[in-house]
């Protein structure tokens, strides 16, 4: 099957776009998969060939230009086209193929830790039976999303922006682009940023005492080895967040031994892989109508259980500490492992379907250790208990390098912005930065339900810019002596505290407020006045 896909890949090809995407691997690391990857990748060279990647101009002009071609860029493309149907736009992806984060990660079990139903398009249905996907299941949903929705042929691959510039007296972002190796400017009058929260090329800075003295393998998940080879192998994985708790089941399976190391505990509760009402839905139902039903459950699930538990942390302890001590495995003491400083939802709830992490602490080759590292030596880890860890391969969970726009300092009008040093309005603006909006959904609950608020905000003021033939919106506030300085997300993880002057700030009131529940950013959306804070501005159409 390989050899005929790659005869009809190759027949496709008559550009130089498309040849480099063979050139990147992309084809080359997927083909050991099932044969519907081979699909989603032949789909994807085409609609590149479809579109044209790369351009002879060195200036184009767009309305609209979303930055990002992840989760949040393809869902913000198919709300873009539903309310603004009119208006040009493209979508900048730096890398050779879409996905973001799902195609950037390779660690072993990588997946998502919420439910497909929430987690994925509310306009696209969840084909599978099982609901957490693993990153290339996320892949493949995405690419064939964007091919059903018609947004996968405005991407324009390999585009990295590596600086942007607002000029008021053309009312236009300069958008600054290495289009694979060659410069490129694009002009557009506004801008939706879809990049995430967290660095691509560098991780939290974590210092770990003596780790250049170990003799093993030290690796950290943002950048695993595909060529690393753990069968039996005595593996110690530092962390207790998300990526620990995914990871570790992965590597029991045929390491030697798997020790998890972590400082403090974290909450972890089993949800199940599947759902039955789901699928009796799915006996009687359009697939379509049974994905819609479901979303709304779900969403709506999740937000009323994170809501009590903020509320009534004692309640939600309790909760949690109970469907933990049915999980565990009874050599695991929970009041040592699993019993956590914080509340619950002040940091992510990690996840784990059909109880798997929880399994592997059952087996005879995985455990977990609450210490603190005294320092690493040549072949292992030396705790300040006195016990010692034995290790052949570290793997260095230790959390993510949070960043507002990709990484981007946006100038306005030759100032460069700090994003840190600025209020949020409603969540995706910034203070004094006209025309352009960061996506991002909820960082303790499903991310998805909120970055598609966001995206309608967004997009609403856009509207509301045509409504009063203006040029511009931007927020302005009114600042004044001791006026609140609040992280606009609201969350302990170890990773946003350490980002605190990178973050921007809110004072917590209208408009002025970051990550809260769906609820709270859907009311001004329907609801509530959203030229509150902004400041709508006009120039004469031959300047721009």
């Amino acid at each position: 099957m390989t050899h005929h896909f790659l005869n009809f890949t190759s027949s496709l090809i008559r550009n130089q776009a498309s040849a480099q995407l063979l050139q990147s691997g992309y084809i080359d690391r997927w083909m050991h998969a099932p044969s519907r990857r081979v699909y989603c990748t032949a789909l994807l060279v085409h609609e590149q060939i479809k579109c044209g990647e790369l351009m002879e101009a060195t200036t184009e002009q767009h309305d609209i230009i979303i930055i990002g071609a992840g989760l949040s860029g393809i869902n913000t493309a198919h709300i873009l086209r539903e309310n603004l149907p009119n208006r040009r736009f493209i979508i900048l992806e730096g890398r050779a193929v879409l996905g973001g984060t799902w195609n950037f990660f390779r660690y072993p079990g990588f997946r998502s830790d919420s439910p497909l139903t929430t987690f994925g398009f509310k306009w696209y249905p969840w084909k599978h039976k099982h609901l957490i996907a693993k990153g290339y299941e996320l892949v493949e949903y995405m690419t064939e999303a964007a091919a059903a929705d018609g947004s996968l042929k405005h991407i324009r691959f390999r585009h990295l922006v590596k600086n942007c510039e607002w000029r008021s007296e053309e009312q236009q972002w300069r958008l600054y682009v290495d289009a694979n190796g060659t410069p490129k400017v694009f002009r557009a009058n506004f801008i939706l940023t879809c990049m995430g929260y967290y660095s691509y090329s560098k991780a939290l800075d974590t210092v770990i005492p003596g780790i250049e003295n170990f003799g093993g393998k030290v690796v950290h998940p943002q950048w695993w080895p595909e060529d690393l080879d753990y069968s039996g192998k005595r593996i110690v994985v530092i962390g207790s967040g998300a990526t620990a708790i995914t990871i570790v089941p992965t590597l029991a399976k045929s390491a030697g031994h798997v020790t998890q190391l972590q400082r403090s505990p974290s909450y972890v509760a089993r949800r199940p892989n599947s759902s039955k009402f789901r699928d009796i839905l799915r006996i009687f139902l359009p697939l379509l109508w049974v994905h819609w039903i479901c979303w709304w459950k779900d969403t709506l699930l999740e937000l009323f259980f994170s809501e009590f538990f903020l509320k009534f942390p004692r309640a939600g302890k309790a909760i949690l500490n109970f469907g933990m001590s049915l999980e565990l495995p009874a050599h695991i003491n929970r009041n040592i492992h699993f019993s956590p400083r914080y509340n619950p939802f002040e940091q992510r709830l990690c996840l784990c379907p059909d109880g798997d992490f929880f399994k592997s602490l059952g087996q005879g080759n995985c455990d977990i250790v609450t210490d603190v590292i005294e320092t690493v030596t040549s072949d292992g880890i030396q705790l300040k208990s006195g016990d010692k860890l034995p290790a052949d391969i570290i793997v260095t969970a230790t959390g993510l390098y949070f960043e507002t726009f990709g990484g981007l300092k946006p100038k306005v009008d030759g100032k460069e912005i700090e994003p840190g040093s600025y209020y949020a309005w409603r969540g995706c603006m910034l203070e004094t930065v006209p025309n352009m909006a960061f996506i991002m959904g909820n960082v303790t609950q499903s991310w998805t339900p909120v970055a598609s608020v966001m995206s309608k905000i967004a997009i609403r003021v856009i509207q509301l810019m045509e409504q009063k033939g203006s040029t511009s919106a931007t927020p302005i506030l009114q600042r004044w002596e001791g006026m609140p300085r609040k992280l606009a997300i609201d969350a302990s993880s170890n990773y946003f505290t350490k980002a605190a002057d990178r973050i921007p700030k809110v004072t917590g009131e209208t408009p002025w407020y970051g990550r809260k529940n769906l609820f709270v950013d859907l009311w001004p959306l329907l609801f509530g006045n959203l030229e509150d804070g902004l400041v709508f501005a006009a120039v004469d159409k031959k300047h721009t």
